[in-house]
């Protein structure tokens, strides 16, 4: 896959798209740890880390839709079924733990 990924990646809107959306989270688990520390309430906490559970899956659902838009459909359209197996199981990893 990485002569594929040298010339098809991710747009650039997503590739930016994804990156901001990762840094909020960063964000908002320093917020999290914070929260910890000063002992505020376990709900409220568990609130937070489910948010950013929601967040980091919406990053997930961002970048396989991405992946399939360019490398996933480059390796369709030249039977490249290695990659397309490895993608298979890169999906079957992320649904088994979604």
């Amino acid at each position: 896959m990485a002569e594929a990924q040298t010339e098809i990646y991710l747009t650039e809107r997503l590739q930016t798209e994804l990156v901001n959306r990762l840094r909020r989270l960063e964000g908002h688990v320093r917020g999290i740890t914070e929260m910890i520390r000063r002992k505020e309430s376990c709900d409220d906490i568990l609130i937070q880390l489910s948010a950013v559970k929601s967040a980091l899956n919406q990053v997930i659902v961002h970048l396989l839709e991405g992946h399939m838009d360019s490398c996933v459909k480059q390796c369709v359209v030249e039977g490249d079924e290695e990659e397309i197996d490895r993608f298979k199981n890169s999906l079957a990893l992320i649904l088994k733990h979604f």
